[in-house]
């Protein structure tokens, strides 16, 4: 599998670039349009988008408050765990993808310092669903970006050979990024551009992960037996972070992570002690 993953990763290239940065400077233009390059206008003209959103989406709030948790790595990235021994390519470039997202993500919430919707809005006139957030770090959507950063290394490291699937396996990912990423709108946590640009950066520091780990392949290690302790030490520090999680709010999507990880770590222990 590992093999078919590298053969058919991605099209060495920037230009894959050139429609998210598109997306972005239409954006851009938009928010100049509307005179929106400033914080009240920004929060301004989301307003009524926000407060629609967050009323329809909040009707579902197990569901919603559940798929949000999917934003948080520590809670997303062991359902990919497995992946360390069978297609480790995927994981050498979620490193360089996470790395890049933190990035961007720590540098774009300082330079824009956009409050958040409960540190501007009542919160009684809208729905908040788990714990109230009220900094002023609304742009970008730190799990929208984790989520399609995610996606996209997933997007491309399985895209299947025929266009006609390629595009049904592309519109699927999609779909389901926004979807997930769109609960940040439904518990109160951010505005509807936050999501949309932060997903749109999420897949181009994903982009770059792959692009980066196939020019310098920093991180081929990952694909040696050796260093599985390495793994086997952080999955077993992943479950006790997801058992505290448990502990404190004790919802599926922790077990559904849990149980991932657990059947990840037997599986990588028992490989690394069967060599």
């Amino acid at each position: 599998m590992n093999k078919t993953v590298i053969n058919v990763y991605i099209p060495s290239g920037l230009f894959l670039l050139y429609l998210p940065l598109f997306l972005l400077t239409l954006i851009l233009f938009f928010l100049y349009k509307e005179d929106a390059l400033n914080t009240v206008a920004y929060v301004g003209i989301q307003e009524n988008w926000f407060f629609f959103l967050n009323s329809k989406l909040s009707k579902y709030p197990n569901l919603q408050y559940n798929l949000t948790q999917l934003g948080d790595a520590l809670v997303l990235l062991p359902f990919l765990s497995i992946f360390v021994v069978y297609v480790p390519k995927i994981w050498q470039s979620l490193f360089s993808a996470s790395l890049v997202s933190a990035l961007f993500c720590n540098l774009f919430k300082k330079l824009f310092i956009i409050p958040r919707p409960a540190a501007v809005f009542n919160n009684d006139s809208f729905v908040i669903i788990g714990k109230t957030l009220a900094g002023h770090n609304s742009l970008p959507s730190g799990h929208s970006m984790t989520i399609f950063a995610t996606l996209t290394i997933l997007m491309f490291g399985f895209m299947p050979q025929k266009l006609k699937y390629q595009t049904i396996w592309c519109i699927s990912l999609i779909i389901t990024g926004l979807i997930i990423a769109f609960t940040r709108v439904a518990v109160g946590a951010h505005y509807p551009l936050d999501v949309i640009i932060g997903s749109i950066i999420g897949y181009i520091s994903g982009l770059l992960g792959i692009l980066i780990n196939q020019k310098y392949n920093i991180w081929e290690w990952v694909n040696n037996k050796k260093y599985y302790p390495i793994f086997i030490a952080l999955f077993s520090i992943g479950i006790i972070i997801l058992i505290n999680k448990i502990i404190n709010e004790n919802l599926i999507i922790f077990y559904l992570s849990l149980i991932t990880l657990v059947t990840s770590l037997y599986i990588i222990t028992y490989s690394y002690v069967k060599k």
